[in-house]
């Protein structure tokens, strides 16, 4: 099993607001196309209550909505770590369960802390 030792460039941090009744199909979902960052793991998020607000405009078609008004809307804020290798997949697996039409999902860099300790004694 590889260790989260890889650079910036090798590890992403993926956050994507869903509706509370999708949420564990789609942790499953990607964790059926995610490699294990952390050893011995697998299935590794954390997510947390959030509000989402929108406002679908003509030619959209809202999961939930009405065009041309506010939506405020409690959903879950979801995030986990992957490596650049499943990213597309981890992506492209969002975009198939996910119920909006267009999911924000945000895509950021990160470090593998791992990689950051001194290895001398």
């Amino acid at each position: 099993m590889r260790m989260m030792s890889q650079g910036p460039s090798e590890i992403y941090g993926v956050a994507v607001n869903v509706p509370a009744s999708h949420l564990d199909l789609l942790m499953d979902a990607i964790d059926s196309v995610l490699e294990p960052v952390y050893p011995g793991y697998r299935r590794c998020f954390y997510y947390m209550p959030v509000k989402g607000t929108w406002i679908p405009v003509e030619g959209s078609n809202p999961y939930d909505g009405k065009i041309g008004e506010i939506s405020v809307a409690d959903e879950v804020h979801l995030k986990f770590v992957c490596r650049k290798e499943d990213l597309s997949k981890v992506l492209k697996k969002i975009d198939e369960v996910h119920p909006y039409e267009e999911p924000a999902v945000d895509v950021v860099p990160q470090l593998g802390w791992r990689s950051l300790i001194d290895p001398s004694p």
